[in-house]
This record gives structure tokens, sequence and C-alpha cells, in this order.
């Protein structure tokens, strides 16, 4: 099952940040916002402890849908 993830960060290079470390989960369908501060991405339930995990610890919030 997949989960949407809605992202936001204080600033594009933590928001980019970020990014990269969900891509190295292996999470591909990862979508910028225009503000260049959030994204979503479309996260499988087997790494979403670790998707919460990785947005906290580069100073991020998440809501999950």
């Amino acid at each position: 099952m997949e989960f949407e993830l809605n992202a936001s960060f204080p600033e594009e290079r933590t928001a980019r940040e970020a990014q990269r470390k969900l891509q190295a989960l292996r999470i591909t369908s990862v979508t910028a916002g225009e503000d260049g501060m959030s994204f979503s991405a479309c996260v499988e339930d087997g790494v979403i402890e670790r998707a919460a995990h990785l947005i906290r610890e580069t100073g991020g919030t998440a809501d999950w849908h």
C-alpha cells in the first residue's frame, strides 16, 4: 500500500536535502512544490517510519494521506 506524503521545510536547501535522501530510500515519485520548500511523494508502507524520521531529521514537517 502507498501513502501520500506532503512535507514542508523552512528552507529550500533542507527540502532538496530531504528529497535526495528519500531517493536513497528508493522513493522516486517526488514532486517538488512551486515554493521550493515543500514536496509530495508516494511512500510504500514499508518505509513510512524511515521517511518520517528523515523529514524530521532535516527540519521538516510531514502530513500523511
